[in-house]
């Protein structure tokens, strides 16, 4: 079942949309070669329960920490260690999860550390475009499927590939609800938006081939061919009239620094 929320639990989501923003925001500024993903899982954790909120992935299906950290051509699920530092030239996603007052955000950024190739720099402008001209989809009449034809379209004409294995998803009272989201597709099927919606839109995208598989420790996914891998995510609420980004941070983070 689809839910479709008020105004007033629109806001509860703002507000749990907004704290995980802000803590993007202070994990981006610290990423830098030398840091380790375990250093940015200690600060996401102190700063989310430190706002009276619950870390959305710790404990969830038994994942042992507060944020994703993937590095490279880690795609998602990437578990922070106090043993694996970032060096110049990664790039890494970090995804951030919280519930504040029953209500869940979700947000992700991929960022580059240090100076990166231009094919990194390429992959991560690129994903992220596709996160907003996905978003721009997200309207009431449209279908799901309009959004992920956003992010196909615009992620294969740099010749990128496009994950088929994870999707975006419905968020609201739990992490994951209904509708799925797919990042690809034909335009005009699935489930038509409607207002009060609110969707989980998260391309993942490959700088090779689209497959990925899952390492032995259940959670990291990979891609198959070794290639970079960008993930850009945003909780967004479709309204009567602009899509309405609860995640949506104060300060711009950058894509490359």
């Amino acid at each position: 079942m689809i839910v479709c929320r008020s105004s007033a639990e629109l806001q509860k989501m703002r507000e749990a949309g907004r704290l995980v923003g802000e803590v993007l925001t202070e994990l981006s500024a610290l990423v830098a070669p030398g840091v380790t993903t375990g250093d940015l899982d200690a600060l996401a954790e102190k700063r989310i329960v430190a706002a009276g909120a619950v870390p959305a992935f710790k404990g969830y299906h038994g994942y042992p920490a507060t944020i994703c950290a993937s590095i490279n051509e880690e795609v998602i699920h990437g578990i922070p260690s106090g043993r694996r530092m970032l060096n110049e030239g990664d790039v890494i996603s970090i995804d951030v999860g919280a519930s504040l007052d029953g209500y869940y955000g979700d947000s992700a950024v991929t960022l580059a550390v240090g100076a990166v190739s231009e094919e990194a720099a390429t992959l991560l402008r690129v994903t992220e475009e596709a996160l907003y001209k996905a978003i721009e989809r997200a309207r009431p009449g449209n279908r799901i499927s309009d959004i992920g034809h956003a992010v196909q379209r615009h992620v294969e004409a740099y010749g990128f590939g496009v994950v088929r294995e994870f999707v975006g998803h419905g968020i609201g009272q739990r992490m994951h609800e209904e509708p799925q989201v797919p990042n690809y597709g034909d335009p005009g099927h699935g489930p038509r938006l409607a207002e009060g919606m609110v969707l989980a839109i998260e391309p993942m995208v490959n700088a090779g081939r689209a497959a990925v598989k899952v390492l032995g420790d259940g959670w990291t996914a990979v891609t198959r061919d070794g290639s970079l891998s960008a993930h850009f995510e945003h909780t967004v609420a479709v309204t009567a009239g602009e899509p309405w980004i609860l995640t949506a941070r104060e300060v711009p983070v950058p894509v490359n620094k």
